[in-house]
Order: structure tokens, then C-alpha cells, then sequence
């Protein structure tokens, strides 16, 4: 049983680390998303190991929105100008590209979709403490 409990653990703990590497190359790389790598990152590392949870919520890139979306489920509103953006240009090469016209059409839902979710999410209040920072 303990045996189980460890590759558990053990598998989260990789799940997490896998997806914070592929939302930082997110950052760099244009059409590989990083927030929802980042989302899957923050739901395993508490599964995985208390450690690298705090480490991820006390980081200073990732760490603020994904405390936004935890306490406040709030997204800021740049991420949210930079999705739709490209959500758009990703159905543009898209609708471009493709000879069916079938696909645009359901891809274009379903990008409306996401969209109309990120739009109609709070703002994001700005911080004014950080996590772990003594308030006085």
C-alpha cells in the first residue's frame, strides 16, 4: 500500500513538473499555450508534494495568476486580451488553411466558447501582498 501511495504521489509530483516546463515554453513559444498547462500544474503539485505547490504559488511569473484564478476565480485582463487574440489568429490560419468547410465552423464554436468563458471571468484585482510576504 505504501508502494501505491509513493507512485501516486510520485506521478502528480512528474505531472506537475511536466506541465510547468511546458507552460514556461509556452511563454516563449507562440501557439503552446501556458496557462492551461499551468492550471493542471497547480491542481497536481498539491497531490504531488506541499513543496513544490508553494513554490509554484509563490512564484513570481506564474504565481499571480494562478493565485487570482485560486482565490478569486479571476483572470487578468491581459491574459485575456492575449487569448482572444489567439484564439482569433489560430482560427484565421485556420480557416485559411483548410479545405473543409466543416472544421472552421466547429472550431470557430468552439473557440466563441472559450472566449465568451475568458471574457465574462473578473478582472483580476492587483496585488498588493504577496503570498508568504509579511504584511507589517
Amino acid at each position: 500500500m505504501a508502494s501505491n501511495v509513493s507512485l501516486r504521489r510520485l506521478a502528480y509530483l512528474g505531472l506537475a513538473y511536466g506541465c510547468v516546463g511546458l507552460g514556461a515554453a509556452g511563454i516563449v513559444l507562440p501557439l503552446l499555450p501556458t496557462t492551461p498547462f499551468l492550471l493542471v500544474a497547480a491542481w497536481a503539485a498539491p497531490k504531488g508534494s506541499p513543496r513544490v505547490e508553494a513554490w509554484l504559488y509563490d512564484h513570481p511569473h506564474f504565481g499571480p495568476p494562478l493565485r487570482a484564478w485560486h482565490e478569486q476565480r479571476a483572470v487578468p485582463r491581459r491574459a485575456k486580451w492575449i487569448a482572444c487574440l489567439l484564439l482569433l489568429s489560430s482560427w484565421l490560419i485556420l480557416w485559411l488553411s483548410t479545405d473543409s468547410p466543416i472544421v472552421p465552423v466547429i472550431t470557430g464554436l468552439l473557440f466563441m466558447g472559450v472566449a465568451t468563458f475568458l471574457v465574462t471571468r473578473p478582472d483580476a484585482a492587483p496585488e498588493t501582498i504577496r503570498v508568504g510576504d509579511d504584511p507589517g
